[in-house]
């Protein structure tokens, strides 16, 4: 296969990663709702996950492009 076939993926190939991500953020969401202490430093953490790996894919894209 050359690199401009393009590859199929099964339903979890192509929706794993954003699942993986929405039920990070709703952690982040319900621990930022009902808790203090410790569920505030959750919250910061697993809210933080998904703009971590929007920045890794931006830098990962961007260095494809050069």
């Amino acid at each position: 296969m050359n690199d401009k076939t393009p590859r199929r993926g099964g339903f979890h190939h192509i929706f794993g990663v954003p699942a993986v991500l929405a039920i990070i953020s709703l952690v982040g969401l319900i621990a930022a709702l009902v808790g203090d202490g410790w569920l505030d430093f959750l919250s910061w953490v697993t809210l933080g996950v998904p703009i971590a790996v929007m920045f890794w894919a931006y830098g990962r894209r961007r260095q494809a492009k050069a």
